[in-house]
């Protein structure tokens, strides 16, 4: 796995053999950024990314200079390995790790954020209310963005908020929008 762009350009990391996280490949990570930097001045943004996983989304955030990026993971190896990451490329100050159960740190978030990603397993019971959620928790500003990492198994085109899907091999990215006032 390595970092795509910014300060830690080309910088590999590499998660424990044994790691059950799935993370984005470097075609759709790359694909993706080049949307969000169309949309954002991600120096001016603060993130909220859930299912760490590996870190990798957060670590690219932080290497194109976000203002700050909250990830939050259940599960102890990676969340312990994404703590481990973010203390060797020193970037605590931008990163905040949580280790907490998504759908519940979603229903007790009292922040907002310009931009949430969330890469959950594939199979996760649940996925399809994740949308819902975040709306329904206001987390996301008026101007914000919410990206929903998928497999073509899920459809989200009949959400009120879904804006389009973007598919890269297996893997497929809905995002989601608040109405604007000219909409």
């Amino acid at each position: 796995m390595r970092i795509i762009s910014g300060k830690f350009r080309k910088k590999m990391i590499f998660p424990p053999k044994n790691f059950t996280a799935r993370p984005t490949t470097d075609m759709a990570k790359e694909s993706l950024f080049n949307i969000i930097e169309n949309q954002f001045d991600i120096d001016s943004i603060e993130v909220l990314d859930l299912f760490g996983g590996t870190g990798s989304i957060s670590y690219e955030f932080a290497s194109r200079e976000c203002l700050s990026v909250t990830c939050v993971e259940l599960n102890y190896n990676h969340y312990s390995f994404i703590k481990k990451t973010v203390d060797e490329l020193k970037i605590g100050n931008q990163i905040t790790v949580m280790r907490a159960n998504t759908f519940g740190y979603i229903q007790s978030c009292k922040r907002q954020f310009n931009l949430i990603f969330a890469d959950p397993p594939y199979d996760l019971k649940g996925i399809e209310t994740i949308p819902d959620l975040i709306f329904e928790n206001n987390l996301l500003t008026n101007d914000g963005l919410f990206i929903l990492e998928h497999s073509k198994a899920n459809h989200f085109e009949e959400h009120p908020y879904f804006r389009s899907n973007k598919n890269y091999g297996s893997v497929n990215f809905s995002f989601f929008a608040k109405p604007q006032p000219s909409e």
